[in-house]
């Protein structure tokens, strides 16, 4: 639960830095961490998150519109795009099998972006599948 609560909390950082395209401050970083005392987290995870993706932020781009199909990221809704970027720098950088990354972050989509038609999960599902494949080269 730390983890994905940590996952939750990198999603609204990488949110704001996508929408106003500066880094957060320790300061906002600590207030997000402080925000909900009985929701625990894995600090040391969220900051791996949210330093890791901000500061392979082109990198994490490239591999993602990569794998886009006749779409834009921009296109995207902002909370699926940094989800997505979320897993891209967990594959790349971390030792969580794609495969629970993949889960961890389609069931984030049901929660936070997910609409009654089932389209973002299916949509987003087959974007880190291809993702994944490209990353693991098969």
């Amino acid at each position: 639960m730390k983890r994905n609560n940590s996952r939750i909390k990198a999603m609204i950082v990488l949110y704001n830095y996508d929408l106003l395209g500066e880094k957060p401050n320790y300061e906002y970083l600590n207030q997000i961490i402080q925000e909900e005392e009985e929701v625990s987290l894995d600090e040391d995870f969220f900051n791996e998150l949210v330093d890791g993706v901000i500061n392979n932020w082109d990198e994490i781009n490239r591999i993602f519109s990569r794998n886009l199909k006749n779409w834009t990221f921009e296109r995207m809704s902002i909370v699926d795009r940094n989800l997505i970027r979320i897993a891209i720098y967990e594959m790349l950088y971390t030792k969580t099998p794609a495969t629970i990354i993949i889960n961890e972050i389609l069931n984030l989509t049901h929660e936070y972006s997910e609409l009654d038609d089932g389209l973002s999960s299916k949509f987003n599902n087959k974007i880190l599948d291809e993702i994944r494949k490209s990353i693991n080269g098969k």
